[in-house]
């Protein structure tokens, strides 16, 4: 069975690809931090020698963008060495890499969703972090895919979707930005997008090497969103608290955020597929779990 590892395996798309170990004949081990440092090139190196996989998934990254703006070092040295690390020994070991990165490296300020074609022009320490490493990775290695996607949630880890669905079952009435747009992007979907890219890379019908975008379809804003999970969780909880719409300046952050984070999907519509789902589809597949779980990391929902 052909073999895929997966770097980051504790974080949200790792976890997602772990659970997909076996599904359309791929063997997936997705290594944690402790049993892959991307910073460490001797690390890599036995991962690399240990498991011989066809091709790495790099799902590894430094995700916390205030704290980047403090920790410059840290966010440099998992999401652009680390990224170099990556390449350079899967180029001397003759394997392919999908490396994914984020809507970040660009500023927000346009008013269509971005072409992968489109200059980038991050505006904080991750987006730079982030740019650094893809750049690294396409000048590294010549079989990579750069996959930048937006939004990311799951139904485990630190996100938007699980923090306001605790929210709602404990305030009457929320306040979230209405004038940040983009996809909400569930983990499972690019985990599903990577392993069919991965896939065709090992059958040999895949040669487009590049950067790609790839996120739900439709956009919403932070408050839209908010607002979908409260109505969901309505059904199942009977809380509906009020939720306002709020300027960005309203919640100030060390680092700004983009203001469109629209990302143009067409390159791997056209190339890859499966058909992307609705950000509507995926939540509400999200939320159906967590609501009949019944709680937020042991916080009742009801």
């Amino acid at each position: 069975m052909p073999r895929i590892l997966v770097t980051g395996g504790g974080g949200q798309v790792g976890r997602e690809l772990a659970l997909r170990d076996g599904l359309a004949g791929l063997q997936v081990t997705a290594e944690p931090r402790t049993g892959l440092d991307v910073t460490d090139a001797a690390s890599v190196r036995r991962a690399l020698d240990r498991h011989r996989p066809e091709v790495v998934i790099n799902s590894a990254a430094y995700t916390a963008v205030d704290r980047a703006e403090t920790d410059r070092d840290a966010a440099f040295a998992v999401n652009e060495s680390g990224a170099a690390i990556l390449a350079r020994e899967c180029a001397g070991h003759g394997i392919a890499l999908i490396h994914l990165s984020t809507d970040y490296v660009f500023d927000g300020s346009g008013s269509r969703p971005y072409l992968e074609s489109d200059p980038p022009n991050p505006v904080g320490v991750y987006g730079r972090s982030k740019l650094a490493g893809e750049r690294a990775v396409a000048d590294l290695l010549e079989r990579h895919v750069v996959m930048r996607t937006s939004w990311v949630y799951a139904a485990h880890g630190a996100n938007f979707v699980r923090t306001m669905l605790r929210l709602a079952g404990e305030r009457d009435v929320l306040q979230v930005v209405d004038d940040q747009h983009g996809a909400p992007t569930w983990a499972g979907d690019i985990a599903a997008a990577s392993l069919c890219i991965a896939g065709r890379i090992i059958d040999q019908e895949f040669t487009d090497w590049g950067t790609f975008h790839y996120t739900a379809r439709g956009r919403t804003s932070w408050h839209g969103l908010a607002q979908a999970i409260v109505e969901r969780a309505a059904t199942v909880t009977g809380r509906r608290p009020r939720v306002d719409p709020v300027p960005t300046s309203a919640w100030p952050t060390a680092a700004r955020r983009p203001a469109n984070s629209s990302l143009d999907c067409g390159r791997i519509d056209r190339l890859v597929g499966p058909e992307r789902p609705q950000w509507t589809a995926s939540l509400s597949r999200v939320l159906d779990g967590l609501l009949e779980q019944g709680s937020v990391e042991g916080d009742s929902l009801r």
